[in-house]
């Protein structure tokens, strides 16, 4: 008989994750919220009922402060399709809220001056 999995996300130092991500989202691609990579979530202090696997618990610890979705999914190595399902189930459970990223110019939602900055330091690191 094969002993209990380890707590965290099944890893091989050389192989790297062994679960197929979608795996952790049961095949699903489309979450049930809307969430950009920019979204804002955040805790709500309500503690999700029934079993929630260990990438919602991971995601949900993630989130102690307002933390984007493309920053939980870089921390929790998940494509953020995956990392969007996983957060929108503890949106639907009511363990998060979600908000949307706010644009000064809706017409026009890039800041040049912002991009310029970031495209300074790019080319500074490299």
């Amino acid at each position: 008989m094969v002993g209990a999995p380890p707590e965290g996300p099944w890893l091989d130092d050389q192989a790297g994750r062994l679960i197929r991500p979608y795996t952790v989202s049961n095949g699903r691609t489309r979450p049930s919220a809307v969430l950009d990579l920019l979204t804002l979530v955040r805790p709500t202090g309500v503690v999700p009922e029934g079993h929630i696997g260990p990438e919602h618990s991971a995601a949900l610890d993630l989130c102690a402060a307002p933390t984007s979705v493309a920053e939980i999914a870089a921390h929790l190595r998940l494509p953020a399709v995956v990392t969007k399902v996983l957060l929108s189930d503890l949106v639907d459970c009511g363990a998060l809220t979600a908000q949307p990223p706010r644009f000064h110019d809706a017409d026009n939602p890039t800041d040049v001056s912002l991009l310029e900055a970031v495209l300074d330091g790019l080319r500074r690191r490299l």
